[in-house]
């Protein structure tokens, strides 16, 4: 198994679906490149959604074109339904994901469909022409629900096993950020057991500050694909306090650190960064290696 990780900045969506000021379509299209440049090979670059739910991401079939002009990058996108999942086909994403949540009460509020259902959902989409383009099953609230509270883990695996039938991968994301680290290794077993290598990513939130606890024991359990978001940029909507993802900068510093390589350069990170934050500067972002910078010594992973 190799030590090097990957890392997929959901920032420009994740973050800014969230954000509650509007990036500039041309700032937005500077910062992924900027992003690439800092050597990051994944990009959630937008999600197709209805603009009127969420305006932010009116422009995503703009972005995505953008980005698919940029050399050596993995262009995803995340789509609700058959209809967004044909504009971004059509737009030119590389990868699709589509968020099944495990949670029973949160996905019939939101969706108005059970869990069942969505994966239902989720099979229509991939049996869809798609040719070239990569479908991601995210099975959401894998951990943990604000309207339901706990998760069985059983209902998490049962949809991880339903949707590793026709996705290409499968990801666990926490969410509303309830997880803890040994909970972390426990599904993430379970669900590896049922499905193997189809079980790819985690996508983590840093709510009650366990992010990088909960990367770490999810990298011991082996897994080697992160989603995060730079200056841990957003939030869940259902989650009031949330500080979004696991913050992109303190988690390339800690796998660099450990002698795990990202393939990604720090001072060209925080130079993305600075151009995010002067374009929303009302936005509250996080992070600690932001503040501390390099520790004396420190040296990258070759």
């Amino acid at each position: 198994m190799s030590d090097r990780v990957l890392i997929c900045e959901v920032g420009p969506r994740d973050g800014l679906q969230n954000a509650h000021h509007l990036m500039p379509t041309e700032t937005k299209k500077a910062w992924i490149s900027a992003l690439a440049a800092a050597g990051l090979k994944e990009i959630e670059v937008g999600s197709f959604v209805p603009p009127k739910l969420i305006p932010a991401m009116a422009d995503t079939g703009e972005i995505v074109a953008h980005a698919r002009t940029i050399p050596g990058i993995k262009v995803v996108a995340l789509a609700p339904n058959l209809k967004g999942f044909q504009r971004a086909i059509e737009a030119g994403a590389h990868k699709v994901t589509f968020p099944v949540s495990a949670s029973r009460k949160h996905s019939e509020s939101n969706v108005r469909m059970t869990p069942e259902q969505m994966v239902e959902e989720v099979r229509k989409c991939a049996q869809f022409p798609h040719p070239g383009v990569e479908i991601e099953g995210a099975v959401s609230t894998a951990f943990g629900c604000t309207m339901q509270g706990s998760v069985p883990d059983d209902d998490v695996v049962r949809i991880a096993a339903g949707l590793a039938e026709f996705c290409d991968y499968v990801a666990l994301a926490d969410t509303v950020g309830y997880a803890n680290p040994a909970q972390i290794k426990r599904i993430f077993k379970k669900v590896s057991s049922a499905i193997g290598s189809k079980l790819e990513a985690a996508h983590l939130h840093n709510t009650r500050g366990l992010g990088l606890a909960n990367a770490l024991a999810a990298y011991e359990v082996g897994v080697r694909t992160f989603d995060s978001s730079l200056g841990g940029l957003g939030g869940c909507p259902f989650a009031p306090g949330a500080s979004g993802n696991v913050i992109t900068e303190d988690l390339v510093f800690m796998f660099e650190a450990m002698g795990v390589s990202t393939g990604i350069d720090l001072d060209k990170l925080m130079a993305a960064r600075k151009l995010m934050t002067e374009a929303i500067p009302q936005e509250p972002t996080y992070g600690h290696f932001s503040l501390a910078g390099y520790p004396k010594g420190f040296s990258a992973h070759a």
